[in-house]
Order: structure tokens, then C-alpha cells, then sequence
């Protein structure tokens, strides 16, 4: 199906807009004096819709509370097939009843999207991951891969066209010295030594031989050059060094279980012949300038230096070399001629937001990009350790995220052995992946992106909280419960819906929420929304297993209505989830 758009709180506005309308034009006031006040409820519980009255006294020559309390009365007795209208405290609250939440529930329940809409597509490129060539990625590579990944997920789901763009590390004067040290160790040996992971120490060794050796220096500059000008015996080998780092880089990404793949792969190479161009639409526009020997150009927004001057972005460096900013210039140029972009989002490190400010400024000043196009830099903190200090290794290196997957999966073995030893090998080996790997990821994505987040192993392999294990323990409870009934959910295909407990209520309400939350946390790139959500949605979850009893029910109706709102609930986590690129295991 194509989504029934279902936001329960937009759905209860527009079915009550009409009474509204009614008792406000019996008062005489014009639509647009009140149309914007009738929203969403700003506490959970106290009511779904609320229509505050303060701002309508001038006009009305009354109080709030008087207001409110008269509005309430003028309803006629139709609106209570539809919603409960009371008043407090000067504002007018509506409360769906709950023949409504069921016939809301019954369209979402019948809809495989859950009541998500499919979006007027749009183009995006988005711009995550980006690890060096012939580097380690590390726990710092970790935020940019499972936010971009998330937010690729989402567009996708929404509709929209998604490129996925690596834009690895792969050119510049380190790869004179890295192609010089691969022709010192040997081609074979090099590429084992790449080939098994150990990328910091291959690089390291060309650093120190680059900084300790003047023969060695001049070799690697040389090369450089070869490299710039295309010599073909030197693309060969700069070639093997970037087919060696990306079959490790997919190593990592199949663990960590994300989208992208070597057709993602836009290393800053791609982006050379692009380069001159740059240069030459810049100074067509007349906004390249000469800066002590080197072009730049100064953003229509002023940024000063430390001295208090007006600071240029560095396009083309004295030495004719060019600088990153040509390199993104070029990207910009590429995404939107080449792919037709309309949209471009850089999930980069908050340090980068002065950069891609620049960046984005400069675009709209040559004509690369116009205001019909968007440009996003979705910021991101650090992970921090205990002490909030950059997350190290113990001898004070950056932590290989290999090796923090590898620990984390080993962790969430121990976690399953204790709580369901009956597992077998092979279950408890895949179930510990999902749930290793997850904890990682939700760790992450939970965290509201721009702030730093300490990791805490304990904290996010727990059974309890905001957690991703809690949520997929959630899943598999729900899995369980269906185990134990001779109910199957595919025979629950047109459920009719009682709702009578609170319990119940609230868990309805939260689930018809989901199309809502998915479009804030689109608009916002933002999946620590979605995480939120989804952890409310547990907890209520929670709460009506615990109050309302699903299989142990004298009444079959009840019985099937329950059961249906555990598979909507099922449903609604293993979307939500892998919409953040978690697995939802069926025991734990």
C-alpha cells in the first residue's frame, strides 16, 4: 500500500477543525485569529490537541478561563463521536475517544509503510564514512558511517533518489611516500600487509621513513609529482593501495552492517579534472582574487581571523597545489550537473561547520549551486571516554573500530548466555552480532548528533533504558508471545480494535505517532528522534503487557484486538529499527 497518511494529532485536527469553525464564526471571530493555535498538546496525557485562549481576550473581552469554558459549552453533541472536549486553566482540550484511535489504528495496521507516506522524490547526495586510504578507520569514522547510513535509510524509505557518496581519502602528497614505501616492501608484501587489516602500521612506517630519511623524502616527492601527472606505472600502484585499504574498508562496513559499497566510492580523485575547472568559473565570475601569491576567494558572509582580518577560503595554495575547497567545489559541481542533485547533505564533524559554511557560500556566489538547491553539513560531536576525555586505546592510540565492533559482539555473548543459556551455538552466535553490533550503532544515533557522548559499555549493552537491547528484547518478547498462541499474526490480517484500558490507549496512541516522527526526523537528519520514539513506544509497550493481559482473556475479541496491537508494535520496532540499520532478533 501506498502510506495512509495516519499522524494520529493531524488526523484529530482536521476531523475537529469543523466544530472549531463552527462555534468561532457563532462568536463572530475571523478563522485566522484562531486557526493557528489549534495544535498538539505540549503534555502527554493531559490531552491530544489543545487551543490556547490567552491570545483571544483582547478580542473577546474576557478571560482565558472564561473563554475556554464558553467555547467548550457552544460544541454541539456530534464532536463526541469523535473527540472529548473539556477546558483548563484557559485552554480548550480535545482528547480522541477511543471508537476514533480504533479506527485509526485498523487503517495503519492494514498498511505495510505503518502510515508513513511516500514523499514527492527528491535527489540527494549524501557525503558520509570518508576514511584515508592506507588508514586505519577508527572509532572517529564511527558517527559519520551510522548517522549518514541512517539518514540514507530514511530518504530511501520516504521515496526520495539517494547517492551515497564516499569521499574516501585517496590523493595528495601522502601518497608519494605510501607508493614509495609499497615499492620498498615489495608489491606481494605489501598488499598482505594491507590486505590483513593492519593499515596504521603501514602507513606509520612510511611516515617515520619519510621524516628520518632525506632519500626517502626526495623519492616520495618525485613520485608525487609522476602520481599528479598521470604516469601510468604510478596510477598502477597508487591503484593497489586503494583496492587493498577498501577491501578492508568493506570488511568493516559488513560488520558494522551498513549500505555502502565500492560503486559508493567517490574518492577525492574522481574530482580531478574538475579542478581546473573550479578555477576557471571562479574567475569568470570575477570572485577569484590573488592573496600573497595564492587564489582565494571571500565568502559574501565575513569571517575573521585571529588578528581580526577578513579570512578567505584558500581555493589554489602559492605552490599551484590546490586546496580542499577546490576539491568540494568540484564535488558540488559533480552532484549537481552530473547527478542532478537537489539536495546535498555532508555528514561531517561539527570542527568542519566554519568550512562547509564557506563552502556552501562560495557555491551561490559562482552560480554551482542555486537557492533551489539545499545544502546540509549535518554536524556531529566526538566519543569520549569516562573521564570525557577522546576515546583511546589503553596505550593512548585511536581505538581501530574493528576492534570495538569485535569487543562489543563478544560482550553481547556474555549478555545472552546469561539471560537465555538454552540458546544454541549458531543462534547465539548470530544473535549476539545483532545485538553487539546494534548496541554500538544505537549508542550512537541516540545521542542527539551535535553533542559529544561518553561510551559506557555497561550503559549501552543493557536490558534496561535507551537502549538498542532493550528495544530488540522488546521484538523477541513480542515474537514469544505470539510462540505461545495458536494465533499466528497472518491470521490477524483485518483485526477489529478494542480499546479500553489506559494501558492500551496510550500504547495506540504512541504507535499511531510513528509517520509523524519519521518526518521530524528527516526534516532534522536527527535519528536520535526515531530512537527516542522508539524507546517510548517499548515502554508503553511495557506497561500494557504488564496491565493488560494478552492470551489470558476470557473474551476472543479482546484477545485478537491485543495480539493485533502486539504485531503492530513488532512491526513499528523491526521498521523503526531497521531504519537505523539495527537488526531485530527473535530471541534473546
Amino acid at each position: 500500500m501506498r502510506g495512509h497518511e495516519v499522524c494520529y494529532l493531524k488526523s484529530l485536527i482536521r476531523d475537529v477543525y469543523p466544530f472549531f469553525k463552527e462555534v468561532f464564526a457563532s462568536l463572530g471571530l475571523e478563522e485566522e485569529l484562531w486557526s493557528n493555535l489549534l495544535g498538539p498538546a505540549t503534555i502527554e496525557g493531559h490531552s491530544d490537541i489543545a487551543l490556547p485562549c490567552h491570545s483571544l481576550s483582547s478580542s473577546l473581552r474576557k478571560s482565558p478561563v472564561d473563554i475556554s469554558e464558553h467555547i467548550v459549552s457552544l460544541f454541539s453533541d456530534d464532536i463526541l463521536n469523535i473527540a472529548k472536549v473539556s477546558s483548563k486553566n484557559g485552554f480548550v482540550n480535545v482528547s480522541a475517544t477511543s471508537s476514533w484511535i480504533e479506527e485509526q489504528i485498523s487503517y495503519i495496521f492494514a498498511d505495510d509503510r505503518l502510515g508513513v507516506k511516500i514523499d514527492d522524490s527528491r535527489t540527494f547526495a549524501v557525503d558520509y564514512s570518508a576514511p584515508n586510504v592506507a588508514k586505519e578507520m577508527h572509532v572517529g569514522h564511527l558517527r559519520s558511517t551510522v548517522i549518514g547510513d541512517s539518514i540514507v535509510r530514511l530518504l530511501l524509505f520516504k521515496g526520495h533518489t539517494v547517492y551515497r557518496e564516499n569521499h574516501i581519502g585517496d590523493w595528495g602528497t601522502p601518497f608519494g611516500m605510501l607508493i614509495e614505501h609499497l615499492l620498498d616492501l615489495g608489491e606481494d608484501k605489501a598488499a598482505k600487509e594491507l590486505g590483513v587489516g593492519d593499515l596504521d602500521s603501514f602507513y606509520k612506517q612510511a611516515r617515520s621513513k619519510f621524516n628520518s630519511s632525506a632519500d626517502f623524502a626526495s623519492r616520495s616527492r618525485n613520485r608525487v609529482v609522476l602520481l599528479q601527472g598521470g604516469d601510468k606505472e604510478t596510477l598502477r600502484l597508487w591503484k593497489i593501495l586503494v583496492s587493498e585499504s577498501m577491501r578492508y574498508f568493506n570488511d568493516v562496513y559488513s560488520i558494522l552492517g551498513v549500505l555502502l559499497k565500492d560503486s559508493d566510492i567517490k574518492g577525492e580523485s574522481s574530482y580531478h579534472d574538475l579542478l581546473p575547472i573550479v578555477i576557471d568559473r571562479l574567475t569568470k565570475t570575477n570572485i577569484l582574487v590573488n592573496s600573497n601569491g595564492a587564489d582565494v576567494v571571500f565568502p559574501t558572509k565575513k569571517w575573521l581571523n585571529r588578528e581580526g582580518g577578513e579570512m578567505p577560503a584558500i581555493i589554489r595554495k602559492k605552490d599551484g597545489g590546490y586546496n580542499y575547497s577546490a576539491t568540494d567545489l568540484a564535488c558540488i559541481i559533480d552532484r549537481i550537473e552530473r547527478l542532478n542533485c537537489t539536495d546535498l547533505v555532508y555528514v561531517v564533524g561539527t570542527p568542519q561547520k566554519q568550512h562547509f559554511e564557506m563552502i556552501f557560500d562560495i557555491a551561490l556566489m559562482a552560480g554551482f549551486m542555486s537557492d533551489k538547491h539545499n545544502a546540509t553539513h549535518v554536524n556531529f560531536g566526538s566519543v569520549l571516554n569516562q573521564n570525557g576525555k577522546i576515546l583511546k586505546s589503553r596505550e593512548g592510540n585511536t581505538i581501530k573500530l574493528v576492534d570495538l565492533l569485535s569487543e562489543s559482539v563478544s560482550r553481547a555473548e556474555a549478555v545472552i548466555i546469561d539471560k537465555n543459556p538454552n540458546l544454541s551455538p549458531d543462534e547465539r552466535s548470530k544473535v549476539a552480532k545483532m545485538i553487539g553490533i546494534g548496541a554500538v550503532k544505537y549508542a550512537d544515533l541516540s545521542t542527539e548528533r551535535s553533542k559529544d557522548y561518553i561510551f559506557d559499555w555497561d550503559k549501552m549493552l543493557s536490558l534496561e533504558g535507551n537502549t538498542a537491547p532493550y528495544l530488540q528484547y522488546a521484538h523477541a518478547r513480542i515474537c514469544s508471545i505470539f510462540s505461545k498462541s495458536d494465533i499466528p499474526p497472518s491470521s490477524l490480517s483485518n483485526p477489529i480494535f478494542i480499546i479500553i484500558d489506559k494501558e492500551e490507549e496510550l500504547l495506540a496512541k504512541r504507535l499511531l505517532l510513528f509517520s509523524n516522527i519519521i518526518e521530524d526526523t528527516i526534516i532534522n537528519y536527527s535519528p536520535h528522534r526515531l530512537c527516542n520514539y522508539l524507546h517510548s513506544l517499548a515502554s508503553s509497550f511495557a506497561s500494557f503487557y504488564e496491565n493488560c493481559p494478552v492470551l489470558k482473556n476470557e473474551d476472543e475479541k479482546i484477545i485478537k484486538s491485543r495480539l493485533a496491537l502486539c504485531d503492530l508494535t513488532s512491526r513499528t520496532l523491526k521498521l523503526g529499527l531497521e531504519l537505523l540499520g539495527i537488526d531485530s532478533p527473535e530471541k534473546m
